[in-house]
């Protein structure tokens, strides 16, 4: 069974995920934030990770910065997901993935 790891700060997101994923037959690893999502690796073998962008305490870029720099996770692929509706901070989040190689 494939494992992705969901992270987001919205409860209802990750309730919805979770259920979608499931539902699809994966296992779901789910985290608050990055900070979360970072203590939950422990090594786990997973295959795709989904995450916010906007979050508390750790956000989805610096989360994606943190795992393309551990070996075990540097091509595991990830989706960045937001709720967010302002083109300006759409355009600065594309911006900062290129960067990452995204």
């Amino acid at each position: 069974m494939k494992t992705i790891m969901a992270v987001d700060d919205s409860a209802s997101m990750r309730q919805m995920v979770s259920f979608v994923l499931k539902n699809g037959g994966y296992e779901v690893v789910l985290a608050v934030n990055g900070l979360d999502a970072l203590s939950k690796l422990k090594g786990q073998d997973l295959h795709l990770f989904l995450t916010d962008i906007n979050m508390p305490e750790m956000d989805g870029l610096e989360f994606t910065r943190q795992i393309r720099g551990m070996p075990e996770y540097k091509f595991v692929p990830i989706v960045l997901l937001t709720t967010e509706s302002a083109e300006r901070k759409n355009r600065k989040a594309r911006r900062q993935a290129r960067r990452l190689g995204l």
